[in-house]
């Protein structure tokens, strides 16, 4: 017999259109069963994850998109190739 969780908690969080289109499409090419497994599934490989980006001070929620390039309120901890100067002639 499976293993019954109790989730007790609820979280809320609000999503752009585009941003659910890509946990749906996680969703679906990993064959989850809900939304909530998948979500509970990126936070899980995220959390896991090294090398992951910090939040600046004095950022917003709105600073962290799902998709494209990290906006302002985010940085690095670590260098980017694009960081490095230009090579002195």
């Amino acid at each position: 017999m499976p293993v019954q969780r109790l989730r007790g908690e609820r979280l809320q969080i609000m999503l752009a259109a585009e941003e659910l289109v890509l946990v749906d499409d996680f969703r679906f090419k990993k064959r989850m069963p809900s939304r909530a497994a998948a979500v509970r599934e990126l936070f899980k490989r995220g959390l896991a994850a090294e090398g992951f980006l910090t939040a600046a001070p004095g950022s917003k929620s709105s600073d962290f998109g799902i998709m494209g390039k990290p906006q302002n309120g985010r940085r690095s901890p670590h260098k980017h190739k694009d960081d490095e100067a230009a090579p002195k002639a």
